[in-house]
């Protein structure tokens, strides 16, 4: 089963607090943490609700493939 790589690349402060809360939850507590998950509908879900403060990429056979980033 493939993997995401799931990188905080911007501040969820002064963001709702729901953003901050789902940060949280995916392990990323501060910028430029790095957590793998396993690529599940929930997961997307949450990387989905936050994909302006991460950059995820797909993780397969020990090889990292760029899948989104964020944007500035």
């Amino acid at each position: 089963m493939s993997k995401l790589k799931v990188t905080l690349v911007r501040s969820p402060i002064g963001l709702v607090s729901s953003h901050r809360r789902t940060c949280e939850a995916l392990g990323l507590r501060k910028i430029r943490r790095t957590r793998i998950h396993e690529d599940n509908p929930v997961i997307r879900g949450m990387v989905r609700k936050v994909r302006h403060l991460v950059t995820v990429a797909l993780v397969a056979d020990d090889r990292v493939e760029e899948e989104s980033s964020a944007t500035a």
